[in-house]
């Protein structure tokens, strides 16, 4: 057997054995990341489900060309780029007003884009970069889209955490890392906030008819890598078998989306098209409150 088939084969153990049918005709989702890497696959698999997909993107020269290659991948696939930049609140603002002026319905949210173990930066808003995209960013977007969502229920919120968050923890003292900063640490940090957010806005979503699942989509061949150090990209690369690719690491995404809502559990996470269990710091219902209380002021909003 070749090198190549028995690294074939390998990979083949570390992804999910599922597929669905299930058509989402008359549906609309928004994918924040949409022009690349996992957004773009979801965004793909959507459209051919018959779902509308709004592909938020920051960069709308690479969210254009995305859609333009959705457009001829899938026939009569209905696809619109949109700009979003989650490092900054006025972006999200102006992005949540279009979508109210342009969509009737929106089913569907997936908390996708993020950035990872980046070198120490701050978003428009003055907060560090990681925990402000991958947290804030989107905490602020689900507010602000959160009336359609529960108008147009039964709908579901995806985030998109990751396996990282299990060495998170939630530095209240230093959430923006100006007194230590460690990327990795941030990115891990920023990764448990999804994991806590997503419990605890199932709690206050319960009766709206409006789920919440967060996703460990499994380690994945994207751009998000950009930003790590040499050694660790070249460990990756050693074990690339372990390496999904990104319409693999949408699939547990895809499966949140179209599994029958009797079969999820809300507020649950979800890895391999499956339920599994956080970390305990994950499961920590005091740290989510406090949590949610925090961003809600450092976002300067109420959100009960």
């Amino acid at each position: 057997m070749s090198p190549q088939k028995e690294m074939d084969l390998l990979r083949a153990l570390f992804v999910p054995k599922w597929s669905s049918d299930v058509r989402l005709d008359g549906k609309t989702a928004i994918v924040t990341g949409a022009n690349t890497g996992i957004g773009k696959e979801t965004a793909k698999d959507l459209a051919s489900r018959g779902a509308r997909v709004i592909m938020a993107c920051r960069d709308m020269a690479k969210g254009e060309q995305a859609a333009r290659d959705i457009l001829r991948a899938v026939r009569g696939a209905k696809v619109v780029a949109r700009q979003l930049d989650l490092a900054d609140t006025k972006s999200i603002c102006q992005f949540a007003e279009t979508v109210y002026e342009t969509e009737k319905s929106l089913h569907f949210l997936v908390n996708n884009a993020g950035v990872a173990i980046c070198p120490y930066g701050k978003t428009a808003d003055g907060h560090e970069m990681q925990f402000g995209v991958n947290h804030l960013g989107h905490f602020f977007l689900t507010f602000l889209l959160l009336d359609m969502l529960k108008h147009s229920a039964p709908s579901r919120v995806i985030n998109v955490s990751s396996a990282a968050h299990t060495m998170g923890k939630i530095q209240f003292d230093d959430l923006d890392g100006e007194k230590d900063y460690h990327p990795v640490r941030a990115y891990a940090q920023s990764k448990l906030a999804n994991v806590l957010f997503t419990r605890e806005l199932a709690k206050r979503m319960e009766a709206s008819g409006v789920a919440v699942y967060s996703v460990d989509p499994g380690a994945v061949n994207t751009e998000i890598t950009r930003h790590m150090r040499r050694p660790l990209v070249d460990i990756l690369k050693t074990l690339s078998f372990l390496i999904k690719s990104p319409a693999d690491g949408a699939l547990t995404i895809i499966y949140c989306i179209c599994n029958p809502e009797s079969q999820m559990v809300n507020g649950g996470y979800y890895k391999d098209c499956a339920g599994a269990e956080s970390c305990r710091a994950g499961q920590d219902d005091a740290t989510a409150l406090k949590l949610w209380a925090v961003s809600c002021h450092l976002l300067g909003m109420r959100w009960r």
